[in-house]
């Protein structure tokens, strides 16, 4: 089986690793020529744009940020469709509005293509072990037949619907949380050190205690190390909860910590944090009270 990975970011260069390790045949798509460089030098083979991988491919795992992007590389210049092979299966990585992504699944249906609409979440760390969660629809003659990927890739498969849309709709309420999650992450560290707590203690008592979440305890550490270096960037939430307000909105219900942690990330991206780690929305509250964080210099 050859499979090819649209997108080597962080994400992108877990699952690409992951099929390696599996003996799975890999080309990678990506305009960086550092991350061609990158996966060549694990095994695989780097191609600036998706049509010439496409060509090769079994199945087509696309990692770009947004359906945009997504849109770009299927069905523009130099994009997969116009190489690919009818019955590819084309996984749809992507977190993106459900109608984009319902869109992007009808259109690949009518070129003679398979999609699954399936979003991922896990983190860099999981994406490189193997082991992301995967939220995933479409009909069940992709999964079948993309099923050596998958099992490459995640830990955990869940099947939302035999029709893209769902996929997107699961990994939507996710990123509400995950958001939220942060942002909340980041009023109560500046809190704690603008009443003088050791943020190492505070961190360690939280985690084993019943107001921990993941994002807590994961981007917690980011704030008691004084690293924000990228793992998951600031723009990356600005689009997500940016996608949840919007498809509530339309649906006509209320999120106000959505729009709340959006107000955070946005005020974030604005003062030159976008390309930050996602922790850095810490910093934000803690200047507010006059309290600098490990790393804000």
């Amino acid at each position: 089986m050859i499979a090819t990975v649209i997108g080597l970011g962080s994400m992108g260069w877990g699952a690409a690793a992951s099929l390696i390790r599996a003996g799975i045949a890999v080309h990678g798509v990506d305009v960086r020529p550092e991350a061609l460089a990158r996966l060549q030098a694990q095994g695989g083979t780097g191609h600036a744009t998706p049509a010439p991988a496409a060509a090769l491919s079994d199945v087509v795992l696309v990692f770009v940020v947004n359906a945009s992007q997504a849109e770009t590389v299927l069905f523009g210049p130099q994009g997969a469709i116009g190489t690919a092979r009818p019955g590819t299966v084309f996984l749809l990585c992507v977190t993106m509005p459900p109608t984009a992504a319902i869109d992007l699944g009808t259109r690949l249906a009518a070129a003679e293509m398979l999609a699954l609409d399936a979003p991922v979440s896990g983190g860099a760390a999981k994406a490189l072990a193997g082991a992301m969660t995967l939220m995933a629809s479409g009909p069940p003659e992709a999964f079948a037949r993309a099923a050596p990927v998958i099992a490459a890739i995640s830990a955990k498969v869940f099947r939302l619907g035999d029709h893209p849309g769902p996929g997107s709709q699961v990994k939507m309420i996710n990123q509400l949380l995950a958001g939220v999650h942060i942002a909340a992450m980041g009023e109560a560290m500046a809190l704690a050190a603008g009443i003088g707590l050791d943020l190492a203690t505070v961190h360690e008592v939280i985690t084993a205690s019943a107001g921990n979440s993941w994002m807590f305890e994961n981007r917690g550490a980011h704030v008691v190390a004084g690293d924000y270096a990228i793992r998951s960037a600031v723009d990356i939430f600005v689009k997500d909860l940016g996608i949840v307000a919007a498809e509530a909105a339309d649906a006509g219900m209320k999120t106000p910590l959505t729009e709340t942690a959006l107000g955070l990330f946005q005020e974030a991206a604005a003062a030159g944090m976008g390309r930050q780690d996602d922790a850095s929305v810490a910093l934000i509250l803690a200047r507010k009270g006059g309290v600098r964080l490990p790393g804000d210099q």
